[in-house]
């Protein structure tokens, strides 16, 4: 049901349609508030008071689960998706190749997981350890193919933080905040530390500097700054990628000014290097 409910919240809902309840829930609208129980028992919806509550219960709890579904469906939650598939099958393959490379030398063969892959084996042993290793080079086809999802993905989703970023770091820096939204929400302080939740536990519990940088640091224009003004680098990277956030989620229009005032920032940064 949509629109006004002067003859109840359900007017028109069929007792037992879950979806009509949820929608009327969603989209209902009244001028003021009234007896709904009462108005749920006269239009038939409900038997009693009782039963209106129980069916105004499951009717929230499915719009709440419809809610979410909707929101993990979202561009930025596929993308957060698929940059942890990334990372996990990256990760699992680091993991395996060293196991491949201990293996492979007590045999004394090439202890790289491609060699090994291809090679014939003699024996049962040799089997699971060829098997192993054509793991470990499935496994990196696969982080290769999402990584090349990702930045094909990321662009589409948050233009302006892909351009500025690039798109894996675009990517971890709206999987880190929890999605795009709660990273358009945040302020730069924060976002030029996410990532670095444990240096800054520690610098919290009094035991640790403050982090001037969390996964920003991978971009080059932190890297590759001198120590001594990379945290003047990584304000001004965390400032621009703050209003690239903000821009994306809330226009989802592309504004190159911001790559170019950027740009010019990180150069009067870097020439105090020379000063």
């Amino acid at each position: 049901m949509t629109g006004d409910t002067a003859d109840g919240w359900f007017q028109d809902v069929d007792p037992g349609d879950l979806d009509g309840a949820r929608e009327a829930i969603e989209g209902g609208s009244a001028a003021g508030p009234a007896d709904w129980p009462a108005l749920a028992v006269g239009a038939g919806f409900a038997a009693d008071e009782d039963e209106y509550y129980g069916l105004l219960h499951d009717a929230t709890v499915s719009a709440a689960a419809e809610a979410s579904r909707e929101r993990e469906r979202a561009d930025d939650r596929q993308l957060v998706h698929s940059l942890r598939a990334m990372d996990d099958a990256s990760r699992t393959a680091n993991e395996l190749a060293e196991r491949v490379a201990e293996w492979a030398g007590s045999l004394g063969w090439p202890d790289d997981a491609a060699d090994v892959a291809d090679r014939e084996p003699e024996t049962p042993g040799e089997r699971r350890l060829v098997s192993l290793a054509e793991r470990v080079r499935a496994l990196e086809e696969d982080a290769a193919t999402l990584r090349g999802h990702v930045e094909r993905t990321a662009p589409s989703v948050a233009p302006n933080l892909s351009a500025l970023a690039g798109p894996v770091l675009a990517a971890r820096l709206v999987s880190l905040a929890g999605g795009l939204e709660a990273l358009a929400k945040k302020p730069s302080g924060t976002l030029q530390v996410l990532g670095a939740e444990d240096a800054l536990f520690a610098h919290l519990q009094g035991g640790a500097p403050s982090p001037k940088h969390g996964v920003i640091y991978t971009h080059e224009y932190v890297r590759g700054t001198d120590p001594e003004q990379r945290g003047s680098a990584a304000r001004a990277l965390a400032g621009k990628l703050t209003i690239a956030a903000r821009v994306d989620h809330y226009s989802g229009d592309r504004r190159p000014d911001l790559d170019r005032e950027l740009e010019g920032r990180i150069e009067r940064i870097r020439a105090r290097e020379d000063a």
